[in-house]
């Protein structure tokens, strides 16, 4: 078998099958996810956080296998913006994923790995499944949902399909479809993986071996996509990793050309392959305006309600202040309250990861 750390995650069995956008449907589904902070007794103070493309769960805790602090532990917790005092903080790892949630890597009904058996799942799916943790829970409307870039997805999806089920809706750094650009990227990063020999096919999990050289090389394309041009020549510049001189080789001369390296190989400690491919799947299929015959505003028809706040960053290029305006007039054409600030950070799309003390302020100003 592949060599994966053994995971030790809170999780629960949906009762019901879970069906698909694709026409399938998914039995025995599983969602890993954690919990900050004490539901109250009305349980109308929940908080949905959903995660990135290679996020999960661990919002606000250590993670298991990397050991590193949880991906938003800077925003999440007592007295911080998204205050564990106050609410109670849901995150749960997506179906697809590989954290503990039911994906690829899981056993189908006849005990082998679904591998490539497992159905093309979409955003929307993603949500189908948070909403169905949602009944287990009890939380029949949610204070806040909150998701940056892929996460932010996800908030604007259960705002468009389920809007009775919160009350205030965050997207930060995200947009309503993928454009071609960001479907390309994905698909360099998808051919790099199922290029590497180790793929075979996707059925690589009793082999010994996994993908890894090809999955590395998948993350240091997004990798790329996350950061601005502005930020990676003051982190990097053209400086020369570790010498003096050039190699005249192929080694990694240039501290970025490491630093990217890096990015890429330790990726491959915590996330699989094929979670990756069925992810990013689900990421380019996304288009609200699509699910609701064409126009995105008819996508908010029924979240007139809704109390919205979106969050854009002038050096994100990945998903523009552009994309992050159509939806602001999506939501102005159906009247849904919304507000939408454009924040300076030098850090391009993943700014809402980083210290962008601007970004405290909004989240703590809308969400309290």
């Amino acid at each position: 078998m592949v060599s994966r750390p053994t995971l030790q995650v809170q999780s629960l069995r949906l009762e019901a099958p879970l069906a698909l956008d694709c026409g399938r449907v998914l039995d025995n589904v599983t969602l890993a996810f954690e919990t900050y902070g004490a539901l109250n007794d009305t349980k109308d103070n929940a908080i949905l956080l959903c995660h990135a493309l290679t996020g999960d769960q661990f919002v606000a805790s250590q993670h298991p296998v990397t050991g590193k602090p949880g991906w938003w532990e800077r925003m999440v917790g007592p007295g911080k913006p998204i205050d564990t005092d106050r609410f109670h903080v849901i995150c749960a790892n997506v179906v697809g994923s590989c954290m503990g949630s039911t994906g690829p890597a899981s056993a189908g009904a006849d005990g082998a790995p679904f591998a490539m058996n497992f159905p093309v799942i979409t955003i929307r799916d993603m949500v189908r499944a948070q909403i169905a943790l949602l009944d287990a829970l009890g939380i029949e409307r949610l204070h806040a949902v909150v998701g940056g870039s892929m996460g932010g997805m996800q908030a604007l999806s259960l705002a468009a399909n389920w809007p009775q089920r919160t009350q205030r809706v965050l997207g930060i750094a995200t947009t309503a479809r993928h454009s071609a650009q960001n479907i390309a990227f994905h698909e360099v990063g998808r051919q790099a993986i199922m290029a590497d020999p180790a793929w075979a096919k996707g059925d690589y999990y009793a082999s010994g071996q996994s993908p890894d050289k090809g999955l590395s090389v998948a993350r240091m394309a997004a990798h790329i996509t996350y950061l601005s041009e502005a930020g990676l020549t003051e982190k990097f510049g053209r400086r020369l990793q570790d010498r003096d001189a050039k190699s005249f080789g192929f080694d990694a001369d240039f501290q970025v050309e490491s630093y990217l390296r890096y990015q890429g190989i330790s990726f491959t400690d915590r996330f699989d392959a094929n979670s990756y491919l069925y992810i990013t799947r689900a990421m380019d299929y996304f288009d609200l305006a699509e699910e609701h015959g064409g126009r995105l505003a008819d996508a908010f028809g029924k979240a007139s309600d809704v109390r919205f706040c979106l969050v854009s960053f002038d050096t994100d290029w990945l998903y523009t202040t552009a994309d992050m305006r159509d939806v602001v007039h999506a939501l102005n054409a159906v009247a849904a309250p919304v507000s939408f600030v454009e924040l300076s950070a030098p850090y391009g799309h993943d700014s809402f990861l980083l210290d962008v003390p601007a970004l405290d302020r909004v989240v703590t100003g809308f969400v309290g």
